[in-house]
């Protein structure tokens, strides 16, 4: 395949699938430079899995208790 038909399948492809930039980009953070419109989106997403993250943390009972709490129960 020449370039220029390389070229032309990929123009082909991101017209008929709507695709403008890299999904990864909006996935996860990247060392890359990153547009700002992307990097904005990646904390729109990135900042509501973190929240239901800590909601689940807080939510979450712990399994082992401290040191205070086992002497504690030892009396």
């Amino acid at each position: 395949m020449s370039q220029a038909e390389y070229e032309a399948a990929v123009a082909d492809f991101i017209r008929s699938k709507g695709i403008t930039r890299c999904p990864t980009v909006c996935l996860a953070p990247t060392q890359g430079s990153v547009a700002i419109h992307d990097q904005l989106a990646l904390r729109r997403r990135a900042e509501p899995l973190e929240a239901l993250r800590e909601k689940k943390l807080r939510s979450t009972p712990l399994m082992c208790a401290s040191a205070d709490d086992a002497a504690r129960g030892q009396e």
